[in-house]
């Protein structure tokens, strides 16, 4: 796909299928923007709201985190069907290093070989699997909000008063599945995706989706079974997101931008609600940003995302 292909957003979801498939043969080595990543994520992580509190020090010495944050799973999921850590595929952005560490919150454990999803935007704001929806003029409004005012028409389907409390699930439109993927974790609980800086949509913030799936079996065919123990989002601070509005393609975009102070599903509470740890050249971001992250999950939780 190219950038004369793009539109504008047009996101809905799967919600049933929980099997990834190997899609077009081994999956691709995360590389860091710039170099090699780190090998810890220095962000701290804590817990949701009403969430449970941390317990006992990690013998490993690091800080235990409480229970990152749930959020909505939001109208434009599809169920992992790229195992890889590479999503970029052809898109146009500044490259993103996006490095998560999966642990226990309780016991501050890290969690080997548990699957994580990740899915977001491109530059100006097209989801992979809905294109075909996209209207033109900043699009529909989003309905992954679970409160607040409407900012446009819903898609077909969502309820007529709002933007529902998860949005409401559509078939995909298209087969296209960019800036979508799944990996696991090592035996310190890191994975590392490649990716793009996201863009933005009429009535959210930057801001990227994630799942952590457990007690699934890793076959040839993919990764099955298993409970998804977390559903959440990453976010990005406003004086990256300036940044990156400056450089192209986010600079064509004419499209409403909602900060992160407004945006009705991050909780606020910083590296609690999953805003990102970001590192890179304040001169020149179109050179590259790491992310980092340390995600907090109750293993023994099932979290979907789809009715909060």
């Amino acid at each position: 796909m190219t950038g004369n292909d793009i539109n504008t957003p047009a996101h809905k979801r799967d919600l049933t299928r929980r099997k990834v498939v190997v899609a077009g043969g081994a999956a691709v080595a995360a590389v860091g923007v710039g170099g090699t990543l780190a090998a810890t994520a220095n962000a701290g992580q804590s817990g949701k709201g009403a969430g449970a509190s941390a317990s006992a020090s990690s013998t490993s010495a690091e800080t235990c985190y409480k229970l990152t944050s749930e959020t909505t799973e939001g109208p434009y999921y599809i169920d992992a069907d790229k195992l890889r850590t590479d999503i970029t595929e052809d898109k146009e952005g500044i490259p993103l290093a996006l490095r998560i560490k999966v642990i226990d919150a309780e016991t501050c454990k890290p969690l080997k070989n548990v699957a994580v999803d990740i899915w977001h935007c491109d530059a100006l704001g097209i989801y992979s699997g809905y294109e075909a929806s996209s209207t033109g003029g900043g699009g529909t409004a989003p309905t992954d909000a679970p409160s607040g005012t409407p900012t446009g028409e819903p898609p077909s389907g969502a309820p007529s008063g709002g933007t529902g409390g998860g949005g409401v699930h559509e078939e995909p439109t298209d087969d296209e599945r960019y800036l979508r993927g799944t990996w696991k974790t090592d035996r310190q609980g890191f994975v590392t995706f490649r990716t793009i800086f996201p863009g933005w949509y009429r009535g959210r913030c930057v801001h990227i989706h994630t799942k952590v799936h457990v007690d699934g079996e890793w076959t040839d065919a993919g990764y099955e079974g298993g409970t998804t123990c977390h559903t959440g989002q990453f976010f990005f601070d406003e004086e990256s997101v300036l940044a990156s509005a400056e450089v192209e393609p986010y600079s064509t975009s004419t499209t409403e931008r909602t900060t992160l102070t407004e945006d009705t599903i991050y909780d606020q509470s910083g590296t609690t609600g999953g805003l990102l740890k970001l590192k890179y050249d304040k001169n020149n971001i179109a050179k590259g940003v790491q992310a980092f992250i340390t995600v907090g999950v109750d293993p023994e939780a099932t979290n979907e995302g789809t009715s909060l």
